[in-house]
């Protein structure tokens, strides 16, 4: 867990820490994409399958939408995946493209803590530009 100074010319982490963190991130990517199965096998079935009904008419109309709404949060939920799946590309896509520049903030340049990184290895913003950013106010 080795860290360095915030001069923008050296290295934000080693080798070692660059290693580790592109693990982490291959398996992120690998969850990612076994949740994204998960939400395929289960969107992939029409809602009289996934029931077992034989037809979509029921004694009770509150059933249907029930199971609609449990097919809607799934969509939302896969959606979810979905932007997670792009922002681990795109950390992997910038640890291999420049990685002297990975793990440094994208709005201040400071090396984000490893802490941080190892926690949320996609993330492009340290803890103190990440607040304000989500404060909105951008600096």
């Amino acid at each position: 867990m080795e860290t360095h100074e915030t001069d923008k010319q050296a290295p934000a982490w080693g080798e070692k820490d660059l290693k580790h963190f592109e693990q982490r991130l291959l398996d992120e990517r690998k969850r990612a994409l076994a949740q994204m199965g998960q939400f395929q096998d289960q969107v992939g079935t029409n809602q009289e399958d996934a029931a077992g009904e034989l037809s979509s008419w029921r004694l009770h109309m509150a059933d249907l939408g029930s199971e609609t709404f449990e097919r809607e949060q799934t969509f939302l939920m896969a959606s979810r995946e979905g932007r997670l799946l792009w922002h681990i590309d795109e950390a992997l896509r910038r640890l291999y493209q420049s990685p002297e520049k990975f793990g440094r903030c994208e709005e201040c340049g400071k090396t984000i803590a490893y802490e941080r990184l190892d926690a949320i290895p996609y993330v492009v913003r340290c803890v103190d530009c990440k607040q304000s950013w989500e404060g909105g106010q951008l600096l």
